[in-house]
This record gives structure tokens, sequence and C-alpha cells, in this order.
């Protein structure tokens, strides 16, 4: 289905906001796959990722009424699932332990290397980057956030958002080059 058809999601949300716990649960359903995606880029593993869906659909119900029919719903609540997992990682920080990357291997990862995996298999393997890393790289890469926009959210400087990606990118690579030699029994 499509998550931008305003005739649709627009029924959906004015439901949302007159507290119809029907159009609540069609709208849940309906973005579930989609936000559940964008929460496992951010976590390590599928339940804490649950976890932090639940907590963004609860943020989007509670604020839907600053939802405005103007608006892309589906950006609106991906903001809220990012920003949600943004918060959860600063919660837990503390209880996170960070990897660093002492040595990178300077090999050239063929295109083809890549092109072999899905992206599910790719998304396994930035799961198990640290946390520090996985949450710049996700947000440059893929959220299309500027270093010091990253800096700002994570309040870290704009250096360390950097160095985080550089890093991020060259365990990635080690990673591919070693699945691709090893198969999957490497990442999972």
């Amino acid at each position: 289905m499509d998550l931008n058809n305003k005739d649709i999601i627009n029924p959906l949300v004015k439901g949302c906001k007159s507290n119809d716990r029907v159009a609540q649960k069609k709208l849940y359903m309906l973005f579930y796959p989609y936000l559940m995606s964008i929460c496992l880029r951010y976590t390590d593993e599928e339940e804490e990722a649950k976890d932090v869906l639940n907590e963004a659909f609860l943020k989007i119900f509670t604020k839907i009424n600053q939802h405005f029919p103007t608006q892309s719903f589906k950006a609106w609540a991906r903001r809220i699932a990012v920003n949600t997992a943004i918060d959860h990682y600063r919660k837990n920080k503390k209880f996170k332990h960070h990897l660093e990357i002492s040595h990178a291997d300077s090999k050239y990862v063929e295109p083809d290397v890549i092109a072999q995996f899905s992206s599910d298999d790719i998304l396994k393997l930035v799961q198990k980057l640290p946390n520090s890393y996985q949450l710049v790289f996700n947000l440059y890469v893929v959220e299309g956030y500027s270093h010091k926009e990253i800096g700002k959210k994570l309040d870290i400087n704009e250096g360390t958002s950097k160095s985080n990606l550089s890093k991020a990118r060259a365990k990635l690579k080690i990673m591919l080059e070693a699945a691709n030699r090893e198969g999957e029994a490497y990442y999972g």
C-alpha cells in the first residue's frame, strides 16, 4: 500500500485525532513495517527495535494533533521514529560498550561484492557496528543529515561525527570482505 496516498492516510489521521481506536489500529498496522525498518537500522536487535517502535508510535498518537494535512504523514512519522531512536541511544549509551578500530584494512571492495548481499544482509552487518558508529552511519548515509546536524542531534562535535562515519565505513568494509570470504556464517 502506498504510504503517501493522502486519500487513505488523511482519514486515518483524522480518526486518530478523534481518538478512534479502529483508526489508530489501522494506522499502526499500515505503518508498522515501514517504521520498524527504520528502527532496526538504529538498534542492535529486533526486540530493542520493537521497544523503540512502540515508543515512536506512542509519540505519534500523543502528538497527532501537531500533524497538519498539508504535511506528508510518512515523513512526519519517519522523523519521530528517527528522533525516538536517537533518544533511545542517548538514554542507553552509557550501558553500551564501544569498540575502537585500531587497524582498517585498505583493500578495495569490488562493487560486485556488495551486489551479492541483500539489504537484509547489509542491515545485519550495520547492526554489528558499535552503536555510535551505527547511529552516525544511519543519520548520514540513510537519512541524509550533515555532520553539523548530526553533531547537534547527538551532542557531539562535527569532527567526532566525521570520525565515527569514517570508522563505520572502514569496519563495514572489513565485515563485507570477511562475509564475502566466509559466507553467511560470518554475520548470522
